[in-house]
C-alpha cells in the first residue's frame, strides 16, 4: 500500500513560484511511475506533469512546459512539483498520485492508471 499526502500550496501573486511535495509512506512508491493532477472549479481533473517509475521519461501538458518541473527523491520518499512563472489559470487543488505498475517504463496521462492518490493541496494565483 502507498499513502500520498501533499503539501506546499498556497496564495502567491501570477509570476511567483511554489514547490509542491508528496509525502510517501510504503516501500514501492519509487517504484512507480508519478503523477501530478489539478482540478480547478468546475473542471475535470487534469494531468499537469507525469514520469516512469524511474525519472527517465517525463511528461508535461502544455499550458505548464517549461515552467514545472516533476522529481522525486528516493531516499526522502517524496515527489516534488516545481512550478514557477505561477498564472492565474494555474489556480487548482494539486494532487499527485503514484500508478498501477511496478517498473513501468512509462509515464500515464488518465487518471485510471493510477490507484494511490493524495488528498490535494490548494494552490491559488492572484493577478
Amino acid at each position: 500500500q502507498v499513502q500520498l499526502v501533499e503539501s506546499g500550496g498556497g496564495l502567491v501573486q501570477a509570476g511567483d513560484s511554489l514547490r509542491l511535495s508528496c509525502a510517501a509512506s510504503g516501500r514501492t512508491f519509487g517504484s512507480r511511475a508519478m503523477g501530478w493532477f489539478r482540478q480547478a472549479p468546475g473542471k475535470e481533473r487534469e494531468i499537469v506533469a507525469a514520469m516512469d517509475w524511474s525519472g527517465a521519461k517525463t511528461y508535461y501538458a502544455d499550458s505548464v512546459k517549461v515552467r514545472f518541473t516533476i522529481s522525486r527523491d528516493i531516499a526522502k520518499n517524496t515527489g516534488f512539483l516545481q512550478m514557477n512563472r505561477l498564472k492565474p489559470e494555474d489556480t487548482a487543488v494539486y494532487y499527485c498520485a503514484a500508478g498501477r505498475r511496478l517498473y513501468s517504463g512509462n509515464y500515464y496521462l488518465s487518471p485510471d492508471e493510477y490507484n494511490y492518490w493524495g488528498q490535494g493541496t490548494q494552490v491559488t494565483v492572484s493577478s
